[in-house]
């Protein structure tokens, strides 16, 4: 992900912007692309902020962490389920489709992993793979 440009420059390039100068000038002046120094300027106009908008970070998980007891009591009731399984169960019985990939990550935030085999004893007379 690209990082946002400093602050200070923002700032400089806003204030010659409030001066008189033109978008495109001011970008050309201090080396950021025209389509930059725009959106910057649209920003101050619209919301009377210097600073870069937030960006990345998680913007869909609350819509499968509003059903989280449904989907972890069915896990409590039958330890073996699939994700397939679970979704499944969420498409029939709350009207919520949702991805297994989703239900995959919604156990990972909580450090839950499905083992579906036993493992392998050690062996006493050489290494197992």
């Amino acid at each position: 992900m690209v990082k946002a440009l400093s602050k200070d420059l923002r700032d400089r390039l806003l204030n010659v912007v409030e001066g008189g100068m033109t978008c495109r000038a001011a970008a050309t002046r201090f080396g950021v692309a025209p389509s930059t120094a725009i959106r910057w300027v649209s920003r101050l106009k619209e919301t009377g902020h210097r600073t870069p908008k937030r960006q990345g970070g998680d913007l869909r998980s609350h819509h499968i962490e509003a059903h989280g007891d449904f989907i972890l009591g069915l896990v409590e009731e039958r330890k073996d389920i699939t994700l397939a399984e679970i979704a499944e169960k969420l498409e029939s019985e709350r009207a919520f489709k949702v991805a297994q990939s989703t239900i995959w990550r919604f156990f990972a935030r909580r450090g839950i992993t499905f083992k579906k085999r036993q493992r392998t004893l050690l062996s006493s007379n050489g290494q197992t793979s």
